[in-house]
């Protein structure tokens, strides 16, 4: 079904909106949501959840791209229940994949203002812009997916050190970008 009549079905508070969505994407924001919590039973949840806040934001909210709003929830209430579960224990494959990116992203504590959050966010964007459409699928499915560095490479059907060694090495060009723009 079209994203446009989920979402009309939502303005018609009809339930077939949440099954439709739920159809439709409900198993890629599970995969999202396990990806970062490493339990199913937490991952389902957790897109339970999502449902749940999308059914109470539509509407009056029409997003652009159901899909992407839907994954974005997910991914945010995700992360909510791992820093719940975890209390900064140091146990998810997700926590890995966010130190590799420590030495190329500021943290929180040195961004001063949401401006230049928001001026990092799109430097990231137009950095992406720049690469290849392969490194692209690699770069985001790692760290906005949350993907091991075996499933990316069994979804490019290429060996991990392949793709260890391409994510080193976007790291590095992010990391040099974000220096020349000055974000760090």
């Amino acid at each position: 079904m079209d994203n446009s009549k989920i979402i009309d079905m939502f303005f018609e508070r009809s339930e077939q909106a949440i099954v439709e969505l739920s159809q439709q994407y409900g198993n890629q924001a599970k995969a999202i949501a396990n990806n970062v919590l490493n339990n199913i039973d937490d991952a389902e949840e957790c897109v339970n959840d999502a449902l749940l806040s999308l059914w109470n934001s539509i509407p009056p909210m029409r997003p652009n791209h159901l899909q992407a709003y839907l994954i974005k929830v997910t991914k945010n209430i995700a992360l909510n229940r791992l820093d719940y579960n975890t209390s900064k224990k140091r146990n998810s494959h997700y926590d890995i994949a966010l130190d590799e990116l420590q030495d190329c992203i500021p943290s929180r504590e040195n961004i001063e203002s949401k401006i230049i959050e928001q001026e990092l966010s799109k430097a990231i964007d137009d950095f992406l812009g720049t690469l290849p459409k392969d490194d692209r699928v690699i770069f985001v499915g790692r760290y906005w997916m949350g993907e091991s560095v075996l499933e990316i490479a069994n979804k490019l059907h290429c060996s991990q050190n392949i793709i260890a060694v391409k994510l080193f090495r976007i790291r590095k060009r992010l990391k040099h970008y974000l220096k020349k723009e000055r974000l760090l």
